[in-house]
């Protein structure tokens, strides 16, 4: 190259940052990319590479700046293709189209892309940069690396080019992304030594549902940003980026409240309900009525004026309401207010960092005050993949907490009645764990429930027997003259007479 006209930068503008026209992107970089630097955006085929350059690009022509876009691999007429699925206006970017590049070269010096020689390469950087002295861009995006490696054939004389590319758009103030399809091996940690910052996007590809992708910011010199993996989408209209959650990032003042479950008998066992900032885990076989008491929560906070949001991974909405009808639960006012809301989630769908993401939106946006997981067996089962799973639920759970939110998790246990077992012990991480059992007496299928831990706390210690009908939860008198209920197979230890005539049952139902 023999450009070499270099202008300073100024100090006014060197803290400057760069949006990326993706939002989640932006708060994962601090702000945007430093301005006037060099960037390594890596990864395979199909990982959306093109995609954030778009919105890179478009998002400066929105604040009226000049944007080149050099394509060595994608033509023009396939680069209008992908602007069309999104609904985006690309007409305001420049497009340098260098995909046939022979069309560039002399014609004594043609080759195919495939054996360039050092001939190739410098026409092909004068093509580059003459269009760049008459645009004099703010950004730039170089679609693909991989073609201007195979230009230069040697990894010395690419590494001299980029080299001198660096200065030279450094010199006219032009925030470069380079993309990079990693099929270059040693060459690419050559690249990343170059640039001032590397953000890699992966492709994961599970045993069944739709592929996830995540990406990370391996560097950023100089600058503060979000570390780890962080999810994201691509869907019609971009890409959209879920910040990792950092608990430690939030944190707000809450009064010491509980919150109450309407149940009288239910809210003696708690000592008053639950407290708010605490994750509560109801656990118990299937059919003992974990969804339902969870709902009871949720619907007391709604006639208390608190939102509250219940998460379906199990249950769809159709059948949540038929069911809560049935139990006669007041709940159709509450919903259709927005008091109460009901998202119902596609298992095959979800990724942890998305998750985590329209919990933190519901919670900052919507002020939520009570979230139910229902259940920790469907979450489990949606992002079975995540080899780290149990630590970003601690991380989500110690985020509501800190926030004031009172989190419900419910836990499907293997077996109906005798021993149990829980697909996962998460019970340490609950604040609260309420468990609900089978248990056989005086010839029927009853049901007991009982408060195990309440860190918050003090909690009653007795067992009660409770019961499900169209008029609600109506939960009894302590179980005292049996023992071994917790196994399903207890042990009667009262007086004969008792087991003539059935125990008598305490009515609490919410009013």
């Amino acid at each position: 190259m023999t450009d070499s006209a270099l202008h300073p930068v100024s100090t006014a503008r060197a803290g400057r940052r760069t949006s990326t026209g993706i939002p989640g992107l932006d708060e994962v970089l601090d702000g945007g990319f430093p301005a006037h630097r060099f960037y390594l955006i890596q990864g395979n085929p199909g990982v959306g590479k093109t995609t954030l350059a778009l919105q890179f690009l478009l998002a400066g022509a929105k604040a009226n700046e000049r944007c080149l876009y050099i394509t060595l691999s994608e033509t023009k007429e396939e680069l209008l293709g992908v602007a069309s699925s999104h609904g985006w206006d690309i007409s305001p970017l420049d497009i340098l189209d260098l995909s046939l590049i022979e069309s560039h070269l002399s014609d004594e010096n043609q080759t195919t892309m495939f054996h360039p020689s050092e001939v190739e390469l410098n026409q092909t950087t004068a093509a580059i940069l003459s269009h760049v002295r008459t645009l004099v861009p703010s950004r730039v995006v170089f679609d693909s690396m991989s073609e201007m490696r195979l230009l230069a054939e040697s990894s010395l004389r690419f590494r001299r080019q980029m080299l001198a590319l660096k200065q030279y758009f450094i010199g006219i103030e032009a925030t470069v992304l380079f993309l990079d399809d990693n099929t270059s091996g040693e060459s690419d940690r050559n690249m990343q030594s170059l640039v001032h910052g590397v953000i890699s996007l992966e492709q994961l590809a599970p045993e069944y549902g739709s592929e996830r992708r995540r990406l990370r910011v391996i560097k950023i010199r100089g600058s503060t940003y979000r570390g780890g993996f962080h999810d994201y989408l691509i869907l019609t209209g971009g890409m959209q980026v879920f910040p990792r959650l950092v608990a430690a990032a939030h944190h707000r003042n809450f009064p010491d409240t509980v919150l109450s479950s309407g149940l009288p008998a239910l809210d003696t066992l708690l000592e008053g309900g639950m407290d708010r900032g605490t994750s509560n885990l109801i656990i118990g076989p299937a059919g003992t009525g974990k969804s339902t008491m969870a709902t009871f929560f949720a619907l007391a906070a709604a006639k208390r004026g608190q939102r509250s949001v219940i998460y379906g991974f199990d249950e769809n909405v159709k059948t949540w309401r038929k069911r809560c009808e049935s139990m006669g639960l007041d709940l159709p006012s509450y919903v259709d207010s927005g008091m109460i809301r009901y998202q119902q989630i596609d298992p095959a769908e979800l990724s942890p960092g998305n998750f985590a993401h329209m919990i933190h939106a519901d919670v900052e946006q919507d002020e939520v005050q009570l979230v139910v997981l229902d259940s920790l067996n469907g979450y489990l089962n949606a992002m079975s993949g995540d080899r780290h799973l149990a630590l970003q639920l601690h991380e989500m759970l110690t985020y509501l907490s800190q926030q004031g939110v009172v989190t419900i998790m419910t836990l499907a246990q293997h077996g109906l009645i005798g021993h149990m077992e829980a697909p996962v012990d998460i019970t340490y991480v609950a604040d609260t764990v309420v468990v609900l059992r089978y248990f056989e007496a005086f010839g029927e299928v009853k049901r007991a429930v009982s408060v195990i831990k309440k860190r918050s706390g003090a909690h009653e210690r007795m067992i009660r027997e409770y019961q499900m009908s169209n008029t609600g939860i109506t939960i009894g008198e302590p179980l005292a003259d049996f023992h071994g209920v917790l196994s399903g197979t207890p042990i009667f230890r009262g007086p004969l007479e008792a087991m003539i005539t059935k125990p008598p049952v305490h009515d609490a139902r919410a009013s």
